[in-house]
């Protein structure tokens, strides 16, 4: 199996819609015809090291934490456009680009943090749907993750024998399962909504809160759905060369803003949900326990809905997770690599952390961080191309969200500088 992307000089999409333009004439499309790729990158955002974050930060911190979800799905918002619209304007993936523009040792380097950042979120993805399984069928975590893995390839398959769109209707279904399974626990919970507005309040509380802030915006701003974005457009929208370049645009602001506000809102649910009935309970430092504590306090209807909510997580975004891989690996090394060796080569990693017994839960949470301390890599790059009239022309950045799509960056830079130095200090 292999997954197929363009790879042409970064004007030829606008001019191949020109003359399609010109020979079929324009023709007005439904928006909600061309939804869909933001949904699958949407996946990447509540994914199982999604649920590890947000569950900590809530039984340890209760509702302090909230403004760093509401702040990273705003910057998430403006990441997935900007993605989106480097891949519709240019016709390449930002892998590719990349893989055009630098040395052959600068672009192996790029392509070592890249796998890095796969391999970290693989870890998150099939450790996670093992213990869904776990907590389900009681499956022991090894086979869980092989299970995981090979379901993933299933799904991959769809894509690549049935074409984008059938493939998008099935990683929305799981998105819909997610968002029932983490939503449902918030009408039974008791919330208390007047300190989680307070929540909204920018703070931290010593280093163990700065690093679940790191976690959670690692887990909601992934770098590996940076690169994906602009993939899944180019994928999706190819042979579409009959409809303008704006309406494309228009449409991808729609699928961005709705497909987040469901990953957001069910990023908020976990943790809210974790505040209300996890806060002070023991036993809730891992996913496992957070589940029994969930079932006992709210009930067995919300703990299944829990279990089959990550579940979905697991499979899910270890699909969408090996698509990303595959991508950044053929943009960046410039080869066609069959998705079923990328789909082993980050898995195996996932495997062994299961084998060796290390604490799942903990492992969600670190890989979180790895994923955070790879996001610069993707985004000062993603924000130089989309402001670039030579790669955009007309459609490149104003300066308003140059400058902000900048700031973004650089708080991530900065609070992954801290992190570093807390951690190496050791400070509490």
């Amino acid at each position: 199996m292999y997954l197929n992307f363009m790879n042409v000089d970064p004007s030829a999409s606008v001019r191949t819609r020109e003359r399609g333009l010109k020979k079929h004439g324009r023709k007005k499309i439904s928006t909600a015809v061309l939804l869909g790729p933001a949904f699958v990158a949407a996946i990447a955002y509540v994914d199982p090291g999604n649920v590890a974050a947000n569950l900590t930060a809530g039984a340890e911190y209760g509702y302090l934490l909230v403004w760093v979800l509401v702040a990273a799905n705003l910057v998430a918002v403006l990441v997935q456009y900007l993605s989106s619209k480097l891949g519709l304007v240019s016709g390449q993936s930002l892998s590719s680009l990349l893989g055009d523009r630098l040395r052959r040792r600068s672009r192996l380097a790029y392509w070592g943090q890249a796998e890095i950042v796969a391999i970290a979120t693989d870890l998150a993805e099939v450790i996670g749907g093992a213990i869904a399984l776990k907590i389900l069928f009681d499956l022991p975590l090894l086979l869980g993750g092989v299970i995981v893995g090979v379901v993933s390839l299933f799904l991959l398959s769809i894509q690549s024998t049935r074409g984008q769109r059938p493939f998008e209707f099935v990683i929305i279904a799981f998105l819909v399962i997610i968002a029932i399974g983490f939503l449902a626990g918030l009408f039974v919970g008791g919330v208390n909504w007047g300190q989680a507005a307070g929540g909204i309040v920018p703070r931290l509380e010593g280093t163990n809160s700065v690093v679940l802030a790191a976690s959670m915006l690692g887990a909601t701003v992934m770098p590996h759905a940076i690169y994906l974005h602009s993939a899944l457009s180019v994928d999706r929208h190819r042979d579409n060369a009959t409809t303008s370049i704006g309406q494309l645009l228009r449409a991808s602001r729609w699928d961005v803003v709705l497909s987040l506000v469901i990953a957001g809102s069910v990023n908020i649910a976990m943790l809210l949900l974790a505040a209300a009935a996890l806060r002070g309970q023991t036993g809730t430092d891992t996913i496992e326990g957070a589940h029994a504590v969930v079932t006992a306090n709210l009930g067995e209807v919300v703990g299944l809905f829990f279990g089959i909510g990550l579940l979905a997580s697991g499979l899910a975004s270890s699909a969408v997770g090996s698509y990303a891989g595959a991508s950044i690996m053929q943009g960046l090394l410039r080869v066609h690599i069959p998705i079923v060796w990328q789909r082993a080569f980050t898995m195996i990693p996932a495997l062994i952390v299961l084998a060796i017994g290390v604490d799942p839960t903990w492992a969600l949470v670190l890989s979180q961080v790895v994923l955070s301390l790879g996001i610069p890599f993707a985004m000062i790059p993603l924000v130089r191309l989309t402001s670039s009239r030579r790669v955009m022309g007309e459609f490149a950045n104003s300066r308003w969200i140059t400058v902000i799509a900048a700031a973004a960056s650089a708080l991530i830079i900065a609070l992954n500088v801290v992190l570093i130095v807390l951690l190496a200090l050791g400070l509490d």
